[in-house]
């Protein structure tokens, strides 16, 4: 193992070994039936079997080559430039930057599909891009800016496409299907194309190879002639150019901008010469691997799995076991501890927050549209005819909103780092996989058995967290396993639902976050637990503070540090079930309700819990009155509208902030 770590070179021929060894298995026996000459010339439309190997099979392979490749020489570029091991074409949020101008080309630009497809990817994926680098030039590029940044313009496009999807299936069913990521070929024609952008691509990344080694320097370059500014921007041209055609090409194949960089780091490429060689090459082995088993899985199996759900399914356990043996060679800076200013009197902004929260919730239960579609209150009869309808779901998706703030800010104080939330642990996608678990064992599943579901699912995805990253509570490596599995996970789901089952199917509704459903017996179970966790997370103020200061000054002060974590994993994965439930794991609430209270200048202890609970409350009182109205009569998901209402005000509040906290 050690001669493997130390040889970049011997560790990238025993994956391509592999692959080779897989794909022989796989094309073995067609390519001896059918002889080698299938591969130099075109076959006579009689031999069906030359006619699938040239035309679909060997195209399908090629284009595994070329796009593994790609998006692993992109994710060595982002990372380097930004020097932050978490940033890839997914968490940067290009990817679904692209996703998003696919759908709004479909819809209203369908020319220019026909015209250039690759345009239409390309502007979204530098628009998303541009936003991210619009906050995090303001923080002088501070990694924790840049991804917290990147995580919510790409959950906020997704939740675009999702709500452009309800709101046209017709003509939008595919693409889901295609954002996937499919390496279904039909002739040479798509690999021709992607061919030529890759290796022009390429050969623009190798020529800045003396820049970027002494781009790390930082401003010191200068004195040796370096155009920092000039460097990063090409460099990150070509990184977001290779992730634009490539989700052009065949959709989105994520997972492998963020592990091929980190599994060529881990096998010993220290240096950025050497990364860009060895990442894509791995890039390109693992997705030839991915693929060429899922073809195996398919002919055996007759069920579709789509690639780029496999990469992550498959590609997930790869990268975490070479964390495991090298993790120390991932860990950099990540964590912000620099303070927002604190006001004097928080008193008053909590009382003004709650004063806010209790304003909207008598415009959501009051306020409505009339059946020709005008804004109209509704008093006696009519309210009292609404009023069943209204209330229980406004209870219900406050109450979800104060869990998931208490749940982040518990998670962001408990690892010292601002990025950790339920959503980016994968602690909701293990809340949404538990449940689908249950949707499968229990023929006519309870809210009990939904929620005893969801809550073993986020409190096992809690628990495989701590116990893989041992001496990580802080810290990049406890960010990337989360990511990793939140990814794994999700790709599972996707899988599952791949399949068609209508089991399956029936959690796609929930994933949305709608609260149309909510009974009042219902409301009233999440509002007592919401009081509840309050209550308990409220308990735990002291401790937390004492935690922050570190593990031997909490033992110090009589803190039991192992029981203190095991508590608060237990609240925190409670919290984030319940919670999910009720609004789906699309909400990205706990990430974004913490940092809102302190821009809002709430940063120290209870103060800042009740801001977080108030500011999750308001985000989705808020969203479930525009879900209710905006497209009336239809209802759109209050979680989604969550998300697309808390991204712009977490932005602005961002931008006019100058420092992230996350242990006060």
């Amino acid at each position: 193992m050690r001669y493997v770590t130390a040889h970049p070179s011997f560790a990238t021929a025993l994956l391509w070994c592999l692959a080779a060894a897989i794909t022989a298995i796989n094309l073995g026996p067609l390519i001896g039936s059918t002889g080698v000459s299938a591969f130099f010339s075109m076959p006579s439309a009689g031999d069906s079997q030359a006619v699938l190997l040239h035309y679909s099979l060997l195209p399908r392979l090629a284009m595994s080559c070329v796009c593994g490749f790609a998006l692993g020489l992109s994710g060595v570029l982002f990372q380097h430039v930004l020097r932050n091991p978490l940033a890839s074409p997914s968490t940067l949020g290009v990817e679904a930057g692209a996703q998003l101008a696919l759908g709004v080309a479909m819809l209203w630009f369908p020319a220019l599909l026909g015209w250039s497809r690759d345009t239409a990817t390309a502007f979204g994926g530098f628009a998303a891009m541009a936003v991210v680098f619009a906050v995090a030039w303001r923080f002088k590029f501070q990694p924790v800016t840049v991804i917290l940044t990147g995580l919510v313009t790409g959950l906020y496009c997704t939740a675009i496409v999702t709500l452009l999807t309800l709101m046209n299936d017709h003509y939008l069913s595919g693409l889901f299907v295609w954002g996937g990521g499919s390496l279904n070929q039909n002739d040479w024609r798509a690999v021709s194309g992607l061919f030529p952008k890759v290796i022009g691509c390429s050969i623009l990344a190798l020529l800045l190879v003396r820049q970027l080694g002494v781009l790390t320097l930082g401003e010191a370059a200068q004195g040796i002639g370096i155009k920092l500014q000039f460097v990063r921007a090409a460099a990150l041209f070509v990184a977001v150019a290779l992730t634009t055609f490539t989700v052009s090409a065949v959709g989105v194949i994520g997972f492998l901008g963020l592990a091929a960089p980190a599994i060529a780091r881990a096998v010993g490429a220290r240096r950025i010469n050497t990364r860009l060689i060895v990442a894509p090459l791995i890039g390109a082995a693992l997705l030839i691997i991915v693929d060429q088993i899922m073809q195996v899985y398919t002919a055996k199996t007759g069920s579709y799995v789509p690639t780029g759900a496999a990469t992550a399914l498959i590609g997930m356990p790869v990268l975490l076991l070479v964390m495991m043996k090298r993790g120390g060679s991932l860990q950099t800076a990540v964590q912000g501890r620099l303070s927002p200013t604190t006001i004097r009197r928080p008193l008053l902004l909590i009382t003004a927050l709650a004063g806010l929260v209790l304003a909207v919730a008598l415009v959501t239960i009051f306020v409505g549209r009339g059946v020709d579609g005008s804004w109209i209150s509704h008093t006696g009869a009519t309210l009292k005819s609404v009023l069943p309808w209204r209330l229980p779901r406004l209870v219900a998706a406050t109450s979800a909103g104060i869990m998931l703030a208490l749940a982040g800010s518990l998670l962001q104080r408990l690892t010292g780092n601002a990025m950790a939330s339920p959503e980016v642990l994968g602690v909701s996608a293990g809340t949404a996989f538990g449940l689908l678990c249950v949707l499968f064992v229990v023929a006519e599943p309870t809210i009990g058995d939904r929620l005893i579901g969801g809550l073993v699912g986020a409190a096992t995805v809690l628990g495989i967290l701590f116990a893989m990253s041992r001496t990580a509570h802080s810290g990049n490596q406890f960010l990337i396993l989360g990511v990793s599995l939140g990814a794994f996970l999700t790709a599972l789901i996707s899988v599952v639902l791949a399949s068609g089952d209508p089991r399956a199917l029936s959690l796609i509704s929930w994933m949305a976050g709608s609260t149309y459903g909510v009974s009042s017996t219902m409301s009233l179970i999440i509002l007592i637990l919401a009081i509840v966790g309050a209550i308990s997370v409220t308990l735990l103020v002291r401790p937390l503070q004492q935690f922050a200061l570190g593990d031997v000054s909490a033992h110090s002060h009589g803190v039991d540090v192992k029981k203190l974590q095991i508590l608060i994993l237990g609240i925190g994965a409670l919290l984030t079930a319940v919670a999910t439930l009720i609004v789906g794991p699309l909400s990205f609430v706990g990430l974004m309700a913490p940092h809102l209270a302190q821009r809002l200048g709430l940063t120290r202890g209870l103060p800042h819990l009740m801001g977080s609970a108030l500011s999750g409350a308001l985000l989705m009182a808020t969203a479930d009155f525009i879900g209710r109205t905006i497209y009336f009569p239809w209802q759109l998901p209050t979680g989604l509208v969550a998300t697309l209402l808390g991204g712009p005000v977490f932005a602005v509040l961002l931008i006019r902030g100058r420092r992230l906290s996350t242990r006060h």
